[in-house]
């Protein structure tokens, strides 16, 4: 009969065992459920440490890219301070340049006029009003500040050309004679600048400019007839022909 109690014994021992092994048991499994979750916590520190390290690593390469960057960019900009410095340097030798010029070249139109001037007032006395404009024009052009070198030096030259020209052309206008006590209107003919006529207009008289006495002198009637031509030929009223027309030469002046 021994025998039975001891297997009740065992067993009651083994009963009142469950609980004390239960409590270690549990304690492991929370233990074990914590370090697991702080395991995940830390791993995700990682991945976001990683995160951030891998941010920090393409802003690095970023700001590496950008200073390159702006290094080319400097360096293209020092060429180009460099290059403006240059020329600035050379506008500014120009306009000391263009200084000199105009110091030289301002006496030399003024002396073009001036010559102009003269040139006109020894010439055949034809077309006065015009000619004397365009002379008082570039007489007043000259001083003023508005008008630059260039624009002066081109109105002067084309007075040069106009008179110019007047040399190898024909030339018929209607005009006022200076006559004893006032004037009267004539046919005026220039035939270059070798000679100078007139012609009233009724066509009984003609004449022509003399420029060693600076005056007018009539002609012979022969010379009325070839002069109404030419006159007419100049105003393109008659087709062109071989006329002859009296013109003084400088022998004939000399044997008078």
């Amino acid at each position: 009969m021994m025998p039975y109690p001891s297997r009740l014994l065992a067993a009651a021992l083994l009963a009142g065992s469950l609980p004390l092994a239960a409590a270690p048991l549990d304690s492991a499994l929370e233990e074990s459920q914590r370090l697991a979750e702080e395991a995940k916590a830390s791993q995700a520190r990682i991945e976001q440490l990683d995160d951030a390290s891998r941010q920090m690593l393409d802003e690095y390469r970023s700001a590496l890219q950008q200073a390159e960057a702006l290094k080319g960019y400097n360096a293209q900009l020092r060429e180009l301070t460099a290059a403006q410095r240059k020329e600035l340097a050379s506008y500014q030798q120009q306009l000391d340049g263009i200084e000199r010029t105009q110091e030289a070249v301002t006496p030399q139109m003024r002396r073009m006029v001036e010559v102009l001037g003269e040139f006109i007032a020894a010439d055949l006395p034809f077309l006065p009003e015009e000619r004397a404009d365009r002379l008082a024009q570039l007489q007043e052009l000259l001083p003023r500040a508005d008008v630059s070198l260039a624009e002066k030096y081109r109105r002067i030259l084309e007075a040069y050309q106009i008179e110019s020209d007047y040399g190898r052309t024909l030339e018929a206008w209607r005009g006022e004679l200076p006559d004893e006590g006032g004037s009267r209107s004539v046919e005026f003919l220039r035939l270059g600048r070798v000679m100078l006529y007139y012609q009233t207009l009724d066509g009984h008289e003609s004449g022509w400019w003399d420029p060693q006495s600076r005056s007018w002198k009539v002609l012979g009637g022969d010379a009325r007839r070839p002069l109404a031509q030419a006159i007419a030929i100049a105003r393109q009223q008659q087709a062109p022909a071989y006329l002859e027309l009296p013109v003084k030469t400088p022998a004939q002046e000399t044997a008078q």
